[in-house]
């Protein structure tokens, strides 16, 4: 008897592949914010500038009236895709696995297009405006320089760290109720145990070191990747921010589709397919932390 890709089968190998993205996800969507969207464009958030409150100076005098700047931030969406073919009927029958390599390919490559959406976010152009239709780039006042405790270009250290939090503190980032992180590669992360301060009790006063690797230091909850870019100079571009300055639009989050092929020998091809968009909200509240390849 033939095998047939009935409703029911799409329907566990859907749930399969959300059940995955919800227990791994990306690994930056949980430090950035997130809303669903439909149409075009996502207005993100309504900005308000601003004021400064004027001194009184005279008894029964004119009411002051101080105009309130607006401004709006705009999130877009870009297709992502994903598929294979199964020509074999066990496999078929065995791909709603949460185990399955399909499965976990699936799902990765979503992850993954998350996250380079976010990333190129962290230091790109936003749009911003009543429709959108302004650009806003990002700050150099926002950057911290590759030679930033020593003089000369390195890598991560406990000066640049010191450097971006103070950007943010001077901007008025609220440190004790918004969450912060910092993305760091293998390199980072290791020039980071070389650093005293980061890895001696004799400097903190709870154990940094979790199983030889570094989670969290000075207030930042570092967040391994190794998809970081590299400026024009050939540069890391790391990012530091505060959770609020962060958005990830979803329009689609997860889509799967299961049908026979009969160009490709009458295969099974598993589709999936998912719309998402990343933006800055605030400049104030992301820093860029330059380190050495």
């Amino acid at each position: 008897m033939s095998f047939q890709v009935t409703t029911a089968f799409v329907n566990d190998y859907k749930a399969t592949i959300q059940a995955l993205l919800q227990q791994k996800g990306s690994k930056l969507e949980i430090a950035v914010t997130t809303e669903s969207y439909v149409g075009k464009g996502g207005r993100v958030v309504d900005q308000i500038g601003a004021v400064t409150a004027r001194k009184k100076s005279t008894r029964h005098g004119d009411t002051p009236l101080i105009s309130t700047p607006h401004d709006a931030r705009w999130v877009y969406p870009a297709d992502y895709e994903w598929a294979d073919l199964v020509d074999d009927v066990d496999k078929l029958r065995m791909i709603t696995d949460p185990t399955s390599a399909y499965a976990q390919n699936g799902a990765n490559a979503l992850n993954r297009a998350k996250d380079d959406e976010i990333i190129a976010a962290f230091h790109g152009d936003a749009k911003t405006g009543e429709d959108g239709g302004t650009t806003t780039a990002f700050p150099s006042t926002q950057v911290v320089a590759v030679t930033v405790g020593s003089g000369s270009p390195t890598g991560l250290n406990v000066a640049k760290l010191r450097a971006a939090k103070k950007i943010l503190m001077a901007n008025e980032v609220d440190i004790d109720t918004d969450m912060l992180f910092v993305t760091i590669s293998a390199d980072e992360h290791d020039e980071m145990l070389a650093e005293a301060q980061a890895i001696s009790r004799d400097y903190n006063d709870k154990p940094v070191l979790v199983e030889g690797k570094i989670t969290s230091f000075m207030g930042f909850n570092f967040i391994h990747t190794e998809r970081l870019k590299t400026d024009g100079s050939g540069y890391r571009r790391l990012a530091a921010w505060a959770k609020s300055g962060m958005h990830l639009g979803k329009w689609n989050d997860i889509s799967t589709k299961i049908s026979e092929r009969a160009d490709k020998s009458h295969s099974t091809q598993v589709y999936l397919n998912g719309t998402f968009g990343a933006t800055r909200l605030e400049e104030g509240k992301v820093v860029e932390i330059k380190c050495t390849v």
